[in-house]
């Protein structure tokens, strides 16, 4: 079984592999994960992800499976951090598009999507991932094409609560999904239980579960205590 869906259960704050294994029993189940616009796979444009598994060779059969002349598929043997890459971007591509929607330009989104990045990449060593991950189509890939293209339903999602519209109307009006906002919640919690600095997710939560002003939210962000930045 390979699971194509990027998030974390809002109440056990598990993994979808991890849910997977309990419901069906299964002894690897395998993600896959990478930066995919849906519109732009169906039309045949060039692909590449990210398949972890356990399993090296069932990975290996995954990737046979899925590989073609305009989707390409790596192994990985880091389901957690796969999975986590793929779940967290979300988050941060909501604050993305909240930097979009504030017309705040190019120079305040590069540096929210690479403090973004630090962000997943501390939760997910925490968490047990393998770092590496997170600079690979399904980390920094993944980020990259959710925090830009147009068509990101989470970038939108941002970008309309910058420009004002609230979270009940956004989602309201929807027919897909923006992840994100599902996944907030369980990301923070994580975060919380690890000890690990999350002041992104932090104020992405905020302004989705308490309304708070998205320039509020950036003035705390830029006014946080000085630090280096390996910190």
């Amino acid at each position: 079984v390979v699971s194509a869906t990027k998030g974390c259960d809002e109440t056990t704050l598990e993994r979808m592999t991890e849910i997977l294994s309990e419901l069906w029993s299964l002894k690897h189940p395998a993600a896959l994960s990478g930066p995919s616009i849906a519109p732009e796979t169906a039309r045949g444009v060039p692909t590449a992800v990210t398949i972890a598994c356990a399993d090296e060779a069932l990975a290996r059969r995954f990737q046979e499976l899925f590989t073609g002349d305009a989707f390409r598929a790596y192994t990985s043997d880091d389901v957690r951090g796969v999975e986590l890459g793929g779940a967290l971007k979300n988050v941060i591509a909501l604050a993305a598009g909240i930097c979009d929607g504030l017309g705040f330009g190019n120079n305040a989104k590069a540096a929210l999507i690479t403090r973004g990045l630090a962000e997943m990449t501390r939760l997910g060593v925490a968490l047990g991932a393998h770092p590496q991950t997170f600079y690979g189509l399904s980390g920094i890939g993944d980020l990259m094409v959710t925090c830009m293209s147009p068509q990101s339903r989470n970038r939108t999602v941002g970008e309309r609560l910058g420009r004002g519209e609230s979270v009940a109307d956004i989602l309201g009006g929807m027919v897909q999904v923006a992840e994100g906002v599902c996944t907030c919640g369980p990301a923070l919690a994580l975060a919380r239980q690890a000890g690990v600095a999350a002041p992104v997710m932090e104020q992405v939560d905020a302004i989705l579960r308490c309304g708070k002003k998205p320039k509020d939210a950036v003035v705390e962000l830029m006014r946080r205590d000085p630090r280096a930045e390996r910190d």
